[in-house]
């Protein structure tokens, strides 16, 4: 549900939209707001487990989710469903985490491999069938029932929780101090960065508003540095940024995050808008994109083993780039045959480019900072999602206004703007062609195994 709630909220934003009286830009913070906040919180989880242990985050992080849940199915305006996604995400950032940490201490290693397929399952089958699970219960049940199905589940949950994880509460825990400058400093460094990015089409820079933002994203990010060096405990180690390896893989790691976040984001806009979609018609086009990725996962899992990760990515990018130049071709003529083709290719494209990524990223960085190396990843994940919607909304509006001005109508104007912004997306995937060539592309054995046996 932690995974689902990255995506369930897609197909609700032309709806939320409407009924907040808002654009485009106003409404993706309701996206924007849920992944920002999941990636503040994701440096606090492996310091929390320490200081008060797996049960007690987990027991936590689930509360907080399932209140910051109900909390979004009541909010009364935009503003105040933001501000409970934030609480929303800050418990839902450390479910994942704390859960992958559980099952590594929890299972045996000769039985973790199963354990983490079945749980990954979840993770990449969550945000692949939320946007479809999103468009029917939106149309049916009104939008704030895609918050309000999680509460059910948050609570059998805390109730099975308390029966079946106390041994968990045995967990030794230790006293490790935390880095609270570079963390606040790293915090600020963000939100500024992404309520900067919002605003450019708004603010002039050398406004005082806009060089005031800069000065303070400049001055948080270099003290974060600062405060970084020769610590004992810093909140990341920012040696692993001077390896090339792991840079280019956190580069292409961006890259797919524009597609999976970007373009899922503008997706219900142009099926519901000049197309004419459902809610629940929109949600069933894009069921392929998460039957693709399923099928396609241990195909992609299998060709890294035995070939490397060079040609898998490629592929995954050259799928995906033409998964968005379809998008853009769509008209009410065709719209309904070139949709399902193109979520069949961008699940595909998916499937194929999320198992060498990762293993790409992790394999660059020596045994014992693997952890840190994943933490660093999966920020990046949250981070860049959050920055793509934000800089394809800005893009669309930016487009949108200039049609308008021209004399098309607002609905016209709005498709031609979405397949535009569908068309530098698909260059992006092509772009991101030649930092692949760089991966490696050598046999790699049993990559899952080594990952699980470092984590533990």
């Amino acid at each position: 549900m932690a995974a689902i709630d990255n995506s369930i909220v897609n197909l609700s934003l032309p709806v939320m939209r409407k009924q907040f009286s808002s654009n485009i830009t106003e409404v993706q913070w309701v996206l924007t707001a849920y992944m920002l906040s999941f990636s503040i919180f994701i440096p606090l989880t492996n310091w929390l487990k320490n200081r008060i242990g797996f049960f007690n985050l987990y027991i936590g992080s689930t509360a907080i989710f399932t209140i910051g849940s109900l909390l979004c199915g009541l909010s009364p305006s935009l503003h105040w469903l933001v501000a409970a996604r934030v609480l929303q995400a800050i418990g839902g950032g450390a479910i994942t985490p704390t859960a992958l940490a559980i099952i590594a201490t929890v299972f045996p290693e000769n039985e973790r491999g199963r354990a983490m397929g079945i749980w990954g399952l979840g993770m990449v089958m969550g945000p692949a069938l939320g946007p479809t699970l999103g468009g029917i219960l939106t149309q049916h049940f009104g939008w704030p029932y895609i918050f309000f199905v999680n509460i059910p589940i948050g609570l059998v949950t805390l109730l099975l929780s308390y029966r079946y994880l106390r041994f968990l509460k045995a967990v030794q825990t230790n006293k490790e101090p935390f880095h609270t400058a570079g963390y606040i400093s790293l915090s600020v460094s963000l939100v500024v960065l992404q309520y900067s990015i919002t605003k450019i089409g708004a603010l002039p820079f050398l406004s005082f508003t806009g060089l005031t933002l800069a000065l303070i994203l400049i001055g948080s990010f270099v003290f974060f540095i600062y405060s970084s060096q020769n610590r004992r405990f810093p909140l990341f180690d920012l040696s692993l940024f001077t390896n090339l390896k792991f840079l280019n893989g956190l580069g292409l790691t961006f890259v797919r995050s524009v597609a999976m976040f970007g373009g899922l984001f503008l997706l219900p806009f142009l099926l519901q808008g000049y197309l004419g979609y459902s809610e629940t018609n929109s949600g069933l086009i894009i069921l392929p994109n998460a039957l693709m990725v399923g099928i396609m996962m241990p195909f992609a899992g299998k060709w890294t083993d035995s070939h490397g990760y060079r040609s898998v990515s490629i592929a995954g990018l050259t799928v995906l780039g033409i998964s968005m130049f379809i998008f853009a071709q769509l008209q009410p003529g065709n719209a309904l045959f070139f949709a399902l083709l193109a979520m069949v290719f961008r699940g595909a494209g998916f499937g194929l480019l999320n198992t060498p990524l990762t293993a790409a990223v992790i394999s660059a960085v020596p045994k014992e900072k693997v952890a840190m190396a994943s933490s660093i990843n999966t920020l990046i994940i949250q981070l860049s999602g959050a920055i793509s919607v934000s800089v394809l909304s800005l893009i669309h509006q930016m487009f949108n206004d200039h049609y308008m001005a021209e004399g098309a109508t607002a609905t016209l104007a709005e498709h031609i703007a979405l397949q535009n912004c569908y068309l530098i997306s698909g260059l992006l995937m092509f772009i991101a062609i030649l930092p692949a060539l760089k991966l490696p592309e050598i046999k790699v054995k049993s990559i899952e195994k080594n990952i699980l046996a470092d984590a533990a």
